[in-house]
């Protein structure tokens, strides 16, 4: 202990200030690079949640006693990547996340019985909007939806009853497609009684109308879908059939197309009068006798079955025969029905580049494409769209020098032991992490904790120079020969001198070049030798 307290007077009390300062600096910063690289790697839990889901999520985190870290005004929250499975499960298990709107567990609870009837209707109501919104969620490019739902009741006495009505705002990523819109507003209606699709309005969070609720034809709609459909399948053929020939981004193909939606009923009949067939056959004879009765007029003559005994005969006869034959001419019924939705022609412009060889520099010099070559491709393309001249199909092949020449070295995927390495987001995040940190640690030990040691040694050195210039005269003095004992008398003395003297110089000129180089190190030491009691 003794040697101890020796040792700290020895240092200085500055000097011992400066070394505890630099220790607890040192000790301070490394603990913090451990504890940050111990931490464990973060990784989403949930995004897009509400205020209500954060705030229940959070609870059950901190009943579980699970690290988590909240970002983006609590819609997002991040857990240790080795548990987010876990944590999803076991949440999923307790019905979190709700989705930010009530659904059907509004009828969990069991103190329904005193509930009135208009309660109960509005509990429903407000079930089947947050049931339809969490749906409507699930959907690509939603990140919130929010539904209203409007369903009237019939009143007393009246013969029709008003029609449902509902409108719906999202907030989506981009742009959604207009089948994306179509089958929203139909899957509300599909979920609601009595509800038409037509009668469905959509609007985003800019304020724009993506489906009007009063529309009531919505074929126009479904044609203009249709036809991008088609044109986008067609486009998508043709390309992929050309750049297989002119390579992979050396083709621009351009197609239009023109449908016919009017839909069109034809009824025609047709009569074959070769093709005749006996329906019905009636014949019918008539025979009569006439005879004299000399012009008498009685009743006896005009008796039917009169026999008449005079012995005159008969003096008229007639006989007729009535036949009648009805046929039935054959008869065609033709009813054609044409769909909306013809392709009436259809158009196609294909620009291809031409072919690129190196010359003897190692250059690529251009070269067009010959007229072959054209007329190979646009027989592909005919045959990919389905060309039929007679409803006026078009196709022109041009084959131009694009702007942009391709590259000499495509980039291609790596293989081998680069291809191993597959680093996610994380992961990459994380080193990242770990090299700054690490060079922080460098800049820290060699732009602050190198600098504090230098000062300290420096300080100790010239302290010990100072203390050997001084004790210098008087070590030599002691140990230094007397003039008389060395061999060569006077001249002896006098080199003995000589070299004293060349010593004490250089140990001056050095003590002068450190207090120069360390001004105020000298000066305390200068000042803690003044205070210190002489012996």
């Amino acid at each position: 202990m003794q040697g101890l307290g020796d040792f700290l007077k020895s240092i200085g009390a500055a000097r011992f200030g400066a070394m505890i300062a630099v220790t607890a600096a040192l000790i301070g910063f490394f603990a913090f690079v451990i504890m940050r690289v111990t931490t464990p790697q973060m990784t989403t839990l949930f995004t897009d949640l509400s205020v209500e889901d954060s705030s229940s999520i959070i609870k059950d985190l901190e009943r579980q006693g699970i690290q988590f870290e909240i970002r983006n005004e609590g819609s997002i929250i991040m857990v240790p990547k080795d548990k987010v499975t876990r944590l999803r499960m076991k949440l999923a298990e307790g019905g979190l996340p709700k989705g930010g709107g009530v659904g059907y567990e509004v009828f969990d609870k069991s103190d329904a019985l005193g509930t009135t009837s208009f309660v109960q209707n509005i509990n429903h109501l407000r079930a089947l909007e947050g049931e339809l919104a969490r749906t409507i969620r699930a959907i690509d490019r939603i990140q919130a939806a929010r539904v209203h739902l409007v369903l009237p009741e019939r009143p007393l006495f009246a013969r029709e009853a008003p029609e449902p009505s509902a409108s719906i705002v999202v907030r989506v990523r981009g742009s959604l497609e207009a089948q994306q819109i179509r089958a929203i507003r139909h899957l509300v209606a599909s979920a609601v009684n009595g509800l038409k699709p037509q009668r469905v309005s959509i609007v985003d969070e800019a304020g724009q109308l993506l489906a009007d609720g009063a529309q009531t034809d919505p074929e126009q709609a479904l044609g203009d879908e249709r036809r991008t459909a088609f044109e986008k399948r067609m486009r998508k053929q043709v390309e992929d059939i050309v750049s297989s020939v002119v390579g992979s981004g050396r083709a621009r193909v351009q197609l239009s197309a023109d449908f016919d939606f009017n839909k069109i009923t034809q009824t025609s009949d047709k009569f074959d009068p070769e093709g005749r067939v006996l329906r019905s056959s009636q014949t019918r004879e008539e025979s009569s006798m006439t005879a004299d009765n000399n012009g008498q007029v009685t009743v006896n003559n005009e008796l039917p079955g009169n026999q008449q005994n005079n012995g005159v005969a008969a003096k008229d006869q007639s006989k007729k025969t009535e036949e009648t034959n009805n046929y039935e001419i054959s008869r065609t019924t033709k009813t054609e029905v044409t769909e909306a939705g013809r392709v009436n022609r259809i158009s196609v412009a294909v620009l291809v580049d031409g072919i690129y060889t190196k010359n003897d520099k190692g250059e690529l010099a251009y070269q067009d494409r010959t007229k072959e070559q054209l007329d190979r491709i646009a027989t592909l393309v005919r045959s990919a769209i389905g060309f039929d001249q007679r409803r006026g199909d078009q196709v022109e092949v041009v084959n131009l020098r694009f702007a942009d020449a391709p590259s000499t070295a495509p980039i291609g995927e790596p293989g081998g032991f680069l291809g191993m390495l597959q680093f996610t987001k994380d992961d990459v995040m994380y080193f990242v992490e770990l090299g700054v940190m690490m060079l922080l640690g460098l800049v820290v030990l060699f732009m602050v904790i190198r600098p504090l040691v230098k000062r300290i040694l420096a300080s100790d050195e010239v302290a010990a120079a100072i203390s050997g210039v001084l004790a210098g005269p008087a070590a030599s003095e002691e140990t230094a020969p007397a003039p008389a004992l060395l061999p060569g008398g006077a001249a002896s003395a006098i080199d003995v001198a000589t070299i004293q003297g060349q010593v004490h110089a250089q140990s001056v000129h050095r003590v002068g070049e450190l207090a120069e180089r360390n001004p105020n190190e000298t000066v305390a030491i200068i000042r803690q030798w003044l205070t210190e009691p002489t012996k």
